[in-house]
């Protein structure tokens, strides 16, 4: 069995933990995002904002690990760019709702943008495919 085929396991269980880390990161965002757009004091939602942030680099370092190429195409660059407008939240604390938002968006874009924008490469300047990804 060459070193990037799955057993049928092997697949399920990755399939599986990328799952549940996608749907405990949701969980995170809906929480976090519903204390920020609604003004509620950090105390309450700090927890779920905790969740999405060891999710989000857990995720992140799944992709990475898995073919670096990910930094180089649209999908990872504009997780880049999420990352960074997060760290704007401090210096720029009275636009958290609207940054929120706009990362929410980007976050839309990525997931669900056609694999032809999501597979883009800014380095290469077309679509690059890396290895197969496992869907979660």
């Amino acid at each position: 069995m060459s070193k990037d085929h799955l057993s049928e396991a092997q697949f399920w269980f990755q399939r599986i933990a990328k799952t549940a880390l996608r749907a405990l990161h949701i969980l995170g965002i809906v929480g976090a995002g519903g204390g920020i757009l609604l003004g509620v004091n950090d105390d309450i939602w700090l927890n779920y904002w905790i969740l999405a942030m060891s999710t989000g680099a857990i995720l992140m370092a799944w992709e990475v690990l898995r073919d670096w190429q990910w930094l180089i195409q649209l999908k990872g660059v504009l997780t880049i760019v999420k990352i960074v407008l997060l760290c704007l939240f401090i210096p720029l604390a009275a636009y958290k709702p609207a940054l929120f938002i706009l990362i929410l968006l980007l976050s839309v874009l990525v997931s669900h943008g056609p694999a032809g924008l999501r597979h883009y490469s800014i380095v290469h300047r077309k679509q690059i495919h890396g290895k197969k990804e496992i869907k979660g």
